[in-house]
């Protein structure tokens, strides 16, 4: 998405100033849309007496992709978990294949993705050094060194497992849902949505340098928080804090996972009496209409 600063509306919808303009270039013409990046992120829950909490963290207000809003750890596919054959367990990349609606190259990129973020922006990592178990306390000064060598990309995500003799434990994820982002931005993601349940023995720290608070919420309380304005989402981030709120255990989540519907939720602009109305199918509380002038509705 473009450099500016986010706005919200009367709730706590991420929605910048540029749009109206990019929206009606789209609309005339005037904007080829560039193709989207692969990504992934990761709805990381777990259970307490009130029900399951998710982990957010807030995104700095100086970054030019959704600054100030809060969103859940994640982060594009890095290439080389496309050419690498990374240790695996659980669901074949084959079935990950056909539910994610990918090749299996794909497959195995954006799973890649989805745990290496998680492991990078909260410190928590879904892989073991055997396929029926997974790791426990990884807060050590080792531990640390390897996180930051792939945040720099000074390491794969293959080269990582192997030396430290681990698997990826796909089964601990799934896909929940998938959304593009508008063909009239500047920076577009194709990120699909995971969830998982927060391992035994290990906790969630800001390891993101992209992030400037991190908080684990209900996701009924973060919704009705949003919807009084005070904090600010993107819509996918906001629609998958509605879904979640029907599950009461992280367990019900991750089972709920398998039948969720993955086509791609892509935002449609079209031009109605000299206004343009932005819609998400599917998802009708984020309708706008913005005028010629730019002001929304």
């Amino acid at each position: 998405m473009a450099s500016g600063h986010a706005r919200g509306q009367a709730n706590g919808q991420w929605f910048p100033p540029e749009w109206p303009e990019r929206i009606r270039a789209l609309a005339d013409g005037a904007l080829t849309p560039v193709a989207p990046k692969r990504a992934a992120t990761v709805m990381l829950l777990k259970d307490t007496d009130r029900g399951p909490y998710v982990h957010m963290l807030r995104r700095r207000a100086s970054m030019a992709f959704a600054g100030g809003a809060y969103a859940y750890p994640g982060g594009g596919v890095d290439p080389r978990d496309d050419d690498r054959q990374v240790r695996w367990a659980g669901p074949t990349r084959a079935w990950w294949a056909e539910r994610l609606g990918v090749d299996v190259t794909t497959a195995q990129a954006i799973v890649c993705a989805a745990v290496r973020e998680t492991y990078e922006e909260a410190g928590v990592l879904l892989a073991g050094p055997a396929p029926d178990r997974v790791v426990g306390d990884i807060t050590g000064d080792d531990w640390e060194a390897d996180r930051a060598a792939l945040v720099a990309r000074e390491t794969s995500f293959a080269e990582f497992l192997d030396r430290r003799g681990l698997v990826l434990r796909s089964d601990l994820l799934g896909a929940w849902t998938r959304w593009i982002t508008p063909e009239f931005e500047a920076r577009r993601y194709d990120t699909w949505f995971f969830v998982a349940a927060l391992p035994e023995g290990q906790r969630t720290r800001n390891a993101s340098t992209e992030a400037d608070h991190t908080v684990w919420t209900r996701p009924a309380d973060a919704a009705a928080s949003y919807d009084r304005g005070e904090l600010l989402m993107m819509p996918p981030t906001i629609a998958t804090l509605r879904q979640l709120t029907g599950c009461a255990t992280a367990a019900e989540a991750l089972a709920a996972a398998p039948g969720r519907d993955l086509t791609p939720v892509l935002a449609q602009a079209r031009l109605e009496d000299g206004a343009v109305v932005l819609s998400w199918p599917g998802h009708d509380e984020f309708t706008k209409h913005i005028p010629t002038g730019g002001a929304t509705t």
